[in-house]
């Protein structure tokens, strides 16, 4: 059998198995050892597994992943989500639409620090939610905003997705947390502005509420300075190059855990909570991203990549029409798979085919442009019916609002996020122009 010809039948025997509802990590595993196996030998194997297992779970750099899901978890049980939310109303709540537009404010500075989109989604929602109902806004504006204001804590640094994209790419992570602030920065803006423009065709769905005094505004930005020390801190330090991402990632749980003891919303049970939850997580990655490994290589054996570029350079398809099809199925398969499993997926497969192609750029610009693209597209997948992560995690808290006004509600942002697909495709320099930029 054609090594290419296998490689694809490995990716349908493994999309099946996921479609199955088998673990992505063992199912990836599974079907890598096969593959390499039929592909080489079994004691090919066996060697690289003895090899392979020490060499990925000793990389230092690994050491971000836990770090920064331990951080998101002390920050959802020390009341960050409660004291961002109150202080973005406090400043724009009482413009039409402003609940809503502070909900999304307070999901990117929370998204900031968790670094993951369902606990952003999660913990935002139980604290927004309950505030725009006493308000009387529609359940499709206020699960809508939320669901997408949760997709944020993938792209805005520090992201877990995006630092297993730099580990399946082997790209530098400040470059790549660097290269998302300016992607997530539109992220937001898209989304306010799709809420003005929502509320002004639906003013029922937003009903004004008062002004908040300039007390109150400042009195709600004494609540945040310590979140907004550790934001800076942390990203600071590592943009500024005083210590590296793992080292930023020990500074920001510390001072997170810190913060929740001076504030006395820190308590032991909540610690042991957040280190048994972060255990958990850990794992589950470590998993999928040893499994991915075992796949990648088998992959890589079958020169599938180098084929799938080569078929398109001798079909003289233009570049960009590669990358609008790759786009295209990731909005697809969003529709029916998580963010993490469509990575982990398809960037072994996608990467090296696009970093075959010349878009004008230069190695690194290319590879920036493309992650960032590629986590803005995963993005979507994750309010996108018919199984969006957020919107589950959405309607899992709100419970009298129906799941199909919750998918309604997502329509505006899905808008949002398209066009802001359709500026990066256009304009790369988005992605990577802060790198270039950025002192070395």
């Amino acid at each position: 059998m054609e090594p290419t010809t296998l490689a694809i039948i490995l990716i349908v025997v493994l999309l099946i198995a996921i479609i199955l509802r088998a673990p992505i990590g063992l199912s990836m595993a599974v079907v890598g050892s096969a593959g390499y196996m039929l592909l080489s030998s079994p004691a090919a194997l066996t060697a690289y597994l003895q090899s392979a297992w020490p060499d990925r779970f000793m990389s230092y750099d690994l050491a971000i992943i836990p770090l920064f899901i331990l951080m998101g978890h002390l920050a959802t049980r020390t009341g960050i989500s409660a004291a961002l939310f109150a202080a973005s109303n406090a400043w724009i709540g009482h413009w039409r639409g402003g609940l809503a537009m502070a909900s999304v404010a307070g999901c990117a500075m929370f998204g900031s620090i968790s670094g993951s989109s369902i606990a952003t989604a999660s913990t935002m929602a139980k604290v927004a939610l309950p505030e725009m109902q006493k308000h009387r806004y529609s359940g499709a504006l206020s699960s809508g905003s939320l669901a997408a204001g949760g997709t944020l804590g993938i792209l805005i640094p520090p992201s877990v997705v995006l630092i297993i994209y730099a580990l399946l790419t082997e790209q530098n992570i400040v470059k790549l947390f660097l290269a998302a602030m300016v992607p997530g920065a539109l992220a937001v803006l898209g989304f306010i502005i799709a809420i003005a423009i929502y509320v002004r065709l639906f003013p029922n769905s937003a009903p004004l509420q008062e002004r908040a005094g300039w007390r109150d505004r400042m009195h709600s930005l004494r609540n945040i300075w310590h979140i907004v020390g550790i934001f800076v801190i942390v990203l600071g330090g590592i943009y500024g190059g005083f210590f590296t991402p793992a080292e930023g990632a020990s500074v920001g749980v510390v001072l997170t855990a810190a913060a929740g003891l001076l504030g006395r919303t820190l308590t032991l049970e909540s610690l042991v909570d957040s280190l048994v939850d972060t255990a958990s997580a850990s794992a589950m990655i470590f998993v999928i991203i040893f499994g991915a490994d075992i796949f990648n290589v088998a992959i890589a054996l079958s020169r599938m990549p180098t084929a799938l570029a080569d078929w398109f350079m001798a079909a003289n398809v233009a570049p960009m029409t590669v990358l609008l099809l790759m786009v295209l199925f990731y909005l697809i398969m969003g529709c029916v798979m998580d963010s993490l499993s469509m990575i982990v997926l398809t960037v072994p497969v996608f990467f090296p085919t696009i970093m075959s192609f010349d878009f004008g750029l230069l190695p690194q610009q290319q590879a920036l442009w493309f992650g960032i693209l590629t986590l803005v597209v995963v993005e979507v997948g994750m309010i996108t019916p018919p199984v969006g992560m957020n919107l589950f995690v959405i309607s899992a808290i709100a419970r009298d609002i129906p799941v199909a006004q919750i998918f309604r509600g997502t329509v505006p942002f899905i808008m949002a996020e398209f066009v802001r697909i359709i500026l990066l495709l256009m304009l790369p320099i988005l992605s990577f122009g802060l790198v270039d930029w950025w002192p070395s």
